[in-house]
């Protein structure tokens, strides 16, 4: 059973601004040093490596050394899915400052971003919305997606890795993921990663070489309209 004091080690950790900031950058699926992390947040690397330490303390995240560098990314998924939930609960805030914010006005970073290692933003909700339409994809319960027998069919004729998606070990397969911008869930886990994944390697999206955004390609319009039935 979770305790109290452990719920609120963890926020505390999360809530800090430097380490939230921290968060934010790692959210786009990347492993980032420690100095880029500090350069992001505004702080100095020495100040840096403490918060950093704490955070893979607690789990939030993962250390990997290569050569001089030291190299962090997030934990797990479920840490992002915590992270994206969290900033979905900030943008219902009503004060200037959060309405300034760079990650709520930037309308490219609204319209399709990488949540962690799964496509999110207006594509993301597109891409949910089909399958869930068109009987792919059906709640279960309040926190997963159940990928249906039709929806085995469609991904493999789209060419996700279903099988290397059921390998994931433990982590979820098909999860319910709080869309910051859109207000509804996206699909995440092992799942929407294969999808993200399916669409970097066609070349229906490309990541940005910094942050977060990912850009939606020509071809990738043409495959939301022609094999999703769906429209950005």
């Amino acid at each position: 059973m979770i305790t109290v004091n452990a719920l609120s080690e963890v926020a505390a950790l999360m809530g800090d601004p430097a380490r939230a900031a921290m968060l934010q950058l790692l959210m786009d699926g990347r492993a980032h040093t420690a100095s880029e992390l500090a350069l992001n947040s505004g702080i100095t690397a020495q100040t840096a490596s403490g918060h950093l330490s704490r955070m893979v303390e607690a789990n939030l995240l993962a250390a990997r050394a290569q050569g001089r560098n030291r190299f962090y990314r997030l934990a797990s998924g479920e840490v992002a899915h915590a992270i994206e939930s969290l900033m979905a609960l900030a943008g219902k805030r009503a004060e200037p400052a959060s309405k300034t914010a760079a990650w709520r006005r930037d309308p490219d970073l609204r319209f399709c971003r990488t949540c962690y290692d799964h496509l999110a933003g207006q594509v993301g909700i597109a891409v949910t919305d089909s399958l869930t339409q068109h009987g792919h994809l059906e709640p279960k319960g309040p926190r997963d997606w159940k990928l249906t027998g039709t929806g085995e069919l469609f991904c493999q004729r789209l060419g996700v890795d279903l099988a290397g998606a059921r390998k994931a070990g433990t982590r979820h397969f098909a999860r319910q993921c709080l869309d910051w911008s859109e207000r509804r869930p996206h699909i995440s886990g092992a799942l929407g990663a294969a999808i993200a994944d399916t669409f970097f390697k066609k070349g229906w999206a490309e990541r940005l070489r910094r942050g977060r955004t990912v850009r939606l390609t020509d071809s990738g319009r043409r495959a939301l309209s022609r094999d999703f039935g769906a429209s950005v």
